[in-house]
């Protein structure tokens, strides 16, 4: 199920977003700090902690303003933020999936 945010981005479950992983081109963005990322992360997830997101480094992590985009963070709160944030730069595919503390695919460290 996919639900249009208010922050012109859109919010998805976990398992539309495991789907996804599974079948498309996507890019699974962690925008937790660096040592939450270390303790585990989605596996083939990039980090841009959401404080540092920004015109430049998020061309760095998501050059093309079309990617699809599968944010996450703790617990969902701060991944609302990222997106709300990429979408104001000009990121159209941008999808909040809430946060890894209910994610059921299993983590790398």
């Amino acid at each position: 199920m996919i639900l249009k945010g208010r922050g012109g981005y859109k919010s998805m479950s976990q398992a539309k977003a495991k789907e996804m992983m599974d079948t498309q081109n996507v890019l699974v963005l962690d925008v937790r700090e660096q040592a939450e990322y270390d303790s585990g992360h989605i596996a083939g997830a990039r980090l841009l902690p959401v404080g540092t997101i920004n015109a430049q480094s998020a061309a760095e992590i998501i050059p093309a303003k079309d990617a699809v985009v599968l944010v996450y963070c703790h617990s969902g709160n701060r991944s609302r933020k990222a997106c709300a944030i990429l979408a104001r730069l000009g990121y159209t595919e941008v999808y909040e999936m809430g946060g890894i503390t209910t994610w059921q695919y299993g983590v790398e460290r």
